[in-house]
């Protein structure tokens, strides 16, 4: 798949493209059905998949301080979209000059000129253009005064409520993630590198692996059962992990931080672009009379990891 920077509005000259536009924070089983759309109206078009997404998203221009922290990476989410048949990702640099453009100039300027959209795939909530002032019936007119179909989906639910990206950052920030992988349709993840730690955890015999973070957005302060794996070919394959989310208030808290310890695993991580998948949530971060609680108590935790994970 390619992923497509809109940082000048040219043509792209992509066959028979079929458009689903929209943010996809965390592409979760509501946009995967605004894809499936896409891609199977691009299939029988004869032409190509397309997802329109803007970076970043319009609230950190329209509204910084209410911006909600995003749930993945551009290069995350032409990962993920790939995976579910999309050929092109266009990413759309959201300016403050593109959030006063009104429905007509957007749909002239991107949706025309720029990717030549036979058929847009929307959900039937879809607003954009200066001050959301355009709708879906706002796109079906321009879309027969311009030569484009639209198709507008309804929002798939999940306990009789859409699924957004809203509810996953709520589910996440109380550490709810069998909650946030059921609307996401997979487990949630972020990216990292492996850098020096303290040393801590390797002293009391339960090394951990410290990540420098490429995501935005964490679950909530806690001890949860998950996997670990290389980003590369050679370390790729996925390994039962324990991971902390916190500030370790047992030697005196601080900012917050994310370490796995990688259960059965001997070796050198440091420098290794890694992934960690949230599975389950254990136990709240707690701070412990002294080391030897601490290490009892993760003890019981991998314990339990193994447990949760056989059956995940």
């Amino acid at each position: 798949m390619e992923l497509a920077r809109l940082d000048s509005l040219v043509p792209r000259g992509w066959a028979r493209p079929a458009v689903s536009v929209g943010n996809f924070d965390g592409v979760h089983r509501g946009h995967q059905v605004l894809v499936e759309v896409a891609v199977r109206d691009a299939r029988s078009l004869g032409g190509t998949a397309v997802v329109l997404t803007f970076d970043p998203h319009p609230s950190h221009v329209l509204s910084p301080d209410r911006a909600p922290s995003a749930l993945m990476t551009v290069e995350q989410k032409a990962e993920v979209l790939a995976g579910l048949g999309v050929d092109k990702l266009a990413v759309l640099p959201f300016t403050p000059e593109l959030s006063q453009e009104t429905p007509d100039e957007f749909v002239r300027l991107v949706i025309e000129a720029t990717l030549g959209a036979q058929l847009v795939v929307v959900g039937s909530g879809f607003r954009f253009g200066h001050r959301r002032a355009g709708d879906v019936e706002t796109l079906e007119r321009l879309g027969r005064e311009r030569g484009f179909r639209v198709h507008a989906v309804e929002p798939a639910l999940h306990e009789g409520a859409p699924i957004s990206s809203t509810r996953i950052r709520e589910a996440l920030a109380r550490g709810d993630v069998e909650a946030a992988r059921i609307l996401l349709g997979r487990a949630f993840f972020v990216d990292g590198t492996v850098v020096p730690g303290e040393g801590r955890g390797r002293r009391l015999g339960i090394p951990t692996a410290n990540l420098d973070l490429v995501n935005e957005t964490l679950p909530g302060g806690g001890v949860y059962a998950g996997r670990f794996r290389g980003l590369r070919a050679d370390t790729g394959e996925p390994r039962p992990a324990v991971v902390n989310v916190g500030r370790r208030p047992t030697f005196g808290g601080g900012r917050v931080t994310v370490e796995a310890h990688v259960l059965d695993y001997e070796g050198d991580l440091y420098g290794r672009p890694v992934r960690l998948e949230f599975l389950v949530r254990l136990r709240e971060e707690r701070r412990f009379p002294g080391a030897e609680a601490l290490v009892a108590q993760i003890r019981q935790d991998v314990a339990r990891a193994r447990e949760v994970l056989e059956k995940a």
